[in-house]
This record gives structure tokens, sequence and C-alpha cells, in this order.
């Protein structure tokens, strides 16, 4: 009897150790977060300081996505290629990824994980032969360090441009907030905010400044840490003055009669588990990111006390960025709704290997075709305003939404700021929706 209690004890032991992740290899860290530490992609076709057109663009074919190929074979635009540069992710989100992504697992269904407390859940490459490959990805993009755990969009201006003939038909000024109440690694306190009654994973809050019939528009977004849960979501009306809760669909309406979804906002804004996802492979894509400093900024435009200028705009119908596309290892990861109802059949979206920010989707209408082109220009924090200097934050900088089929589109040009001061969790409250009514 107690040989074979023993026997059960070892065997239980053993499982027991099985059971335990393995931790994550350093060279799994070096190869997710420094990707282009012993060499930068060198290919013949693409040499920085080119200028892509639709005289040569064949060429570069295979380091574009779809949608871009035919802008820049339309003429619609022509593309400036810069050097691979790395956007380093604070010290402090790659540390707490050593420390809890062995111990990180998916649950029985989509939504469902366990162990991720911070930093990249899943850092280890993809692999095709994963089912669950694009799963893992997307959540690597929701508890990403996509604007840090807080920052503001300070001001932020929206154009809705007619591509045709390049008329701005409507300005809209606003501010965007967004605060990690989880997952916090840099801006104490940290891993998570307390108390945290609803248990609250992030909060996004958007207050319009003008036009006038639009002006104190409110919108506000609480995402649970529970991925099966829905968002809470509210919009204030300015000239109703009243807080109305959103249903669930009007996050894929048009928001404010823009080309945007609320759905679109930093390349996919709702539920893991409100998607299926598959891995499609990875590559090496012409990515929109750069160094604000050294682009050609807009001297016409939304010029600040503090001398600040955005970035600049043309091509078709303006409706282009004025910046330079660098060669990027990416993923490619499509996404499909599991709401047979919704809007779109797919996006396709191109995740930067690195960093885990989408800087490029495309969106298929329900018949499968293209229909809107999402570009989000990302600025490296260290070449930017001198308050982002050290944060390893990729600074969302200049953004385009291009409906293909309506020859009309929304740009956006940011002041992007990581300061914990202009986002306090009172922000992310009901209350303060009606406090800041006017």
């Amino acid at each position: 009897m107690l040989k074979k209690t023993l026997i059960t004890l070892a065997v239980t032991a053993a499982l027991s150790v099985n059971a335990q992740s393995a931790p994550i290899s350093e060279d799994v860290i070096q190869e997710a977060f420094h990707p282009y530490a012993k060499s930068l992609p060198k290919v013949d076709a693409v040499k920085p300081g080119m200028t892509i057109n639709a005289g040569n663009v064949d060429s570069v074919k295979a380091y574009l996505d779809p949608a871009m190929y035919l802008f820049i074979k339309n003429g619609d635009y022509e593309m400036k290629v810069g050097e691979t540069t790395s956007f380093d992710l604070h010290k402090s989100y790659v540390d707490a990824t050593r420390k809890y992504s062995g111990d990180v697992k998916l649950g029985d269904k989509p939504g469902e994980i366990s162990g991720s407390i911070a930093g990249r859940p899943f850092p280890q490459e993809p692999s095709m032969d994963d089912p669950r490959a694009g799963e893992k990805l997307a959540w690597n993009y929701k508890y990403g360090y996509n604007w840090g755990d807080s920052s503001a969009i300070y001001p932020f201006y929206w154009k809705y441009r007619n591509m045709n003939n390049g008329k701005v038909e409507r300005t809209v000024k606003m501010n965007f907030h967004f605060l990690n109440f989880t997952h916090r690694t840099q801006q104490e306190p940290f891993p998570e905010i307390t108390p945290n009654p609803s248990n609250l994973f992030r909060g996004i809050y958007v207050q319009v400044l003008e036009p006038f019939d639009v002006k104190d528009t409110q919108l506000l977004i609480q995402r649970f840490d529970d991925d099966l849960k829905r968002d809470n979501a509210y919009l204030y009306l300015g000239f109703q003055r009243r807080v109305r809760r959103l249903s669930s669909g009007q996050t894929t309406d048009a928001f404010l009669g823009s080309d945007v979804m609320i759905e679109d906002f930093e390349g996919y804004n709702g539920r893991i588990s409100d998607m299926n996802w598959a891995y499609k492979g990875t590559k090496y894509i012409l990515s929109p990111m750069y160094n604000h400093n050294d682009m050609e900024l807009d001297t016409e435009t939304h010029k600040d006390d503090e001398g600040y200028q955005v970035i600049k705009f043309s091509g078709k119908g303006g409706c282009f960025p004025e910046i330079t596309w660098q060669l990027r290892k990416t993923y490619v990861v499509e996404s499909t709704p599991v709401d047979p109802n919704h809007p779109i059949s797919k996006r396709e979206h191109y995740m930067d290997a690195q960093t885990f920010i989408i800087p490029r989707n495309i969106t298929y209408d329900r018949k499968g075709d293209m229909w809107k082109s999402w570009t989000i220009g990302q600025a490296h924090p260290d070449h930017h305003l001198p308050i982002n200097k050290g944060t390893g934050v990729a600074i969302d900088d200049s953004f385009s939404m291009v409906d293909m089929q309506a020859n009309h589109c929304t740009t956006g040009q940011f002041k992007g700021v990581v300061d914990p001061e202009l986002t306090p969790p009172s922000k992310m409250t009901v209350q303060n929706l009606r406090a800041s009514g006017r």
C-alpha cells in the first residue's frame, strides 16, 4: 500500500512539473523584440531613398499589400522608401514578457486566456501548423504596448475628403484618450490600477471640440478584462445633453459620418471573441513607419502655439500621408466576423512583428470585394515631441481611411502625447461624460 502511494505521489509530481509552462528562452525574447539587431532586411528591388510609382511598382509588388499596390499602380499615390529602423518597446514591457509569458495559455474557446498579467502573451514565432496561431497574434495585439499604459491625442484633426476633386468637406477637431487599467508595465501603478471594481482592461474616451454642430459629443468605451463580456459603450450628445448607451451594432456604423467605424480604431477595436482569427504567414512588407521630425510637415494648417506641425497629405484627393515607408517583418492575419450580420466579410491585418501595432488593414465587404484601405502612420517616439522620447511607444501620427468603392476618404492628423497626467482613471467614467458636457 505504501509503495503504491509513493508511486502515485511520484506520478502526480511529474505531471505537475510537466503541466507548468516552460520559461521563455532569451533567444525567443531577442527575436521577438529586436528582429533587426543582427541584420536589416535587404531586398535588391527595394532601396531606401527610392520612390515607388506606377512605372516601377510591379518590381516591388511582393513587398506591398494588395490595396497599396493598386493605389500606386493606378497613379493615386507615390511611395517614398525610408531606412528600416528599430522601434524598441520600453524595457519594462520586455521584462514583463520574460516574467509572465511562460504561464500564458489559451482557453478552450476564442476569448479565453489565462496567466496573462503583463507583457506580450505569446512572444514565440507563429507557426502555420498551429491552428490557433492567428488567435495568439490577436492577443499579442490586444495586450500590446499600443499607446503604452496611457496616452492622449491632443488634439486630433479628421478631414472628410472627396477623392475625385480633393475637396475637404468637413474638418472635425477632437481629443482622444487611452488608458490601460490592467497589463501595465511602465506608468505606476503596475500591473493594474486599483480599485477596479468592474474589472476593466482598457478605456477609450473621445471628446469632440468642433465644429459647432457636433461640439461636446463624447464617446466612452469600457473594455473588460474578460474578453467574453461585451464592452460598455456610451455616447454623450451635446445638443441633447444626455448619455445613451450604444448597442454592439453601432460600433460598425460610420463614426460621426466619417469613413471610419468605431471597430476600426487602432487597427481593430473589438473583442478577440468577436472574430475568427487566421494566421496567413510572415512577410516583409513596406509599412508606414518613420521619424515625424524628418518628414515634410504641414506648414499651412493646425500649427499650435508650441510650434508642433502635423503630417502633410497629398496624392489623389489629398488622401495619402506624405511620409516614408520602411520594409518590416510583418505577420499577415485574417479576421472574419462571428456574427453573420456583420457588415464586412473579413479584414486583412498587417501586424508589425516588433511592436504589434497594425499600420495597415484592408477591409472587404459582404460580397468579398475590397472596400476600405486603412493606414495608420507610426512615428518613432525618439524623433517626435520631447515628452515622448524614451517611452518606447510607437506614436500614432497620421491616418488615412480610403473607401475604395465610394472614392472618398477620411484623414487624420495627430499630436500624440504620452503623458499620464492627461488621462486619469476618472476620465473613463460615465460621470465624466455628464460633467464634461455643457
